[in-house]
């Protein structure tokens, strides 16, 4: 790849989500937008290698993709609104500077990429399609590289992001931000995908890896974009500190073959500090605003108590069982009845965690999750019931479908007395 090619692409993952943003506010659909900054794109990579790059490529492709946009409204023979609005400003721009038309573009762009945000994490959508239009339209990710991070085939992934543009099409989803109470719980379906991202990075649901890195890179730059557009909302910071604590860990997260490191066996040294410092700073913020805090927020509270801990005889696991308690009580769910488990049983021993992982057994949406049987497991083993302890791991091992954490769950099964895993509430 020369390095005009790279400069390209740098400019891509900048520009994309801005352009595809301000198209479809003219437009009125983020299909024919993103087709339009598609092409613009195209453009780019015929033109610049020997033009070279323009001093502003956000407006050179913005004012590429407008000519595009009103050649498809002639051959379409669509004389609307749109159609006169784009037809106005290209007018405009024979005799506006291109520093100029880049600064107008900016005045809207906050409000552009919000209102693309809302849309891409549409509950009109599956969660499936919100993950991958949001990686696509403001990620600027290719189809390819959102296949393959999610482990699907590239023809699966391309239907899955084709189906999702035209059920909001069919949908006629305004592109504006929600108001009043339906505000809420859209900003709650945004920071349920940014995390869901980031969390197929900090532990890979299947294939070879345990983390991919990228991904959670990925998860907090949309995350600190959002809490950029939305600053006055506390759960999108509470959302990016948890992020940025979680991700400080991940150089010390997998061995030098790729193997997993449990967090209480980490070299605490590996953890990048500088993240966590950031991190603290912003939770602290969020603490200090005087509302209650979110399920984020808590969760980024708990993981501040690893963080600030200089070892795990150190860890205030009390407090971290508080916390639990807490985030029990606001989002109830038994996955977070799991993590609890574990936060007491390193507070008040395995006996205390067992009763209440006992009490999930025969909860149906935790049957399949490989988790269960491997909290229940090390449980067993710092019990001293070593048979019980083996069966559990190899059940959690024949559930997960990552390579990594099979391997894992496989040696625990083989010695029954392993360390504490990196469970849910560690995690």
């Amino acid at each position: 790849m020369s390095d005009t090619h790279r400069a390209i692409e740098a400019v891509w993952r900048i520009e994309s989500a801005k352009l595809i943003a301000g198209l479809t506010r003219l437009t009125r659909d983020v299909g024919l937008a993103e087709d339009l900054a598609q092409d613009a794109l195209v453009a780019a990579l015929e033109r610049w290698p020997e033009s070279g790059i323009p001093d502003n490529p956000g407006a050179w492709l913005m004012a590429t993709a407008k000519h595009r946009a009103i050649d498809h409204a002639r051959r379409d023979k669509v004389l609307d609104r749109t159609h006169q609005q784009l037809g106005a400003e290209l007018d405009d721009e024979q005799t506006t500077p291109e520093a100029t038309l880049a600064e107008s573009m900016d005045d809207a762009i906050g409000d552009d990429l919000l209102r693309l945000v809302f849309i891409a994490c549409h509950p009109v959508l599956n969660t499936e399609a919100r993950v991958a239009l949001t990686l696509r339209l403001l990620g600027g990710l290719t189809t390819e590289e959102i296949a393959r991070a999610f482990l699907v085939p590239v023809a699966t992934m391309a239907q899955r992001i084709v189906r999702a543009k035209r059920t909001l099409s069919e949908a006629h989803v305004p592109f504006e931000v929600p108001r009043g109470p339906e505000l809420e719980a859209r900003v709650a379906s945004v920071l349920q995908v940014i995390y869901l991202i980031f969390n197929e990075g900090y532990t890979a649901t299947a294939g070879d890896d345990w983390i991919r890195p990228s991904l959670c890179e990925e998860a907090m730059r949309l995350g600190r974009i959002v809490g950029g557009l939305m600053p006055n909302e506390a759960e999108t910071h509470g959302l990016v500190a948890l992020m940025e604590i979680q991700a400080s860990r991940l150089r010390a997260r997998v061995g030098p073959s790729g193997e997993p490191i449990l967090l209480l066996d980490q070299n605490r040294a590996r953890w990048d500090y500088v993240l966590i410092r950031h991190a603290l700073a912003a939770l602290d913020r969020v603490q200090r605003s005087g509302g209650a805090l979110g399920p984020y927020a808590l969760q980024a509270a708990i993981a501040a108590c690893h963080a600030e801990a200089p070892s795990v005889a150190d860890t205030d696991w009390i407090r971290i069982a508080a916390l639990y308690d807490a985030l029990a009580q606001l989002a109830p769910s038994p996955v977070i009845e799991l993590n609890r488990a574990v936060a007491v049983s390193m507070a008040f021993g395995p006996e205390a965690g067992l009763e209440i992982v006992d009490e999930l057994r025969h909860e149906k949406s935790l049957e399949s999750y490989h988790l269960l049987p491997a909290v229940r497991g090390d449980f067993l083993a710092k019990l001293g019931r070593h048979d019980e302890a083996r069966a559990e791991f190899t059940r959690a091992a024949a559930l997960t479908q990552n390579a990594r954490e099979r391997d894992l769950l496989l040696e625990r099964a083989g010695s029954s007395g392993a360390p504490p895993g990196d469970g849910p509430a560690a995690a």
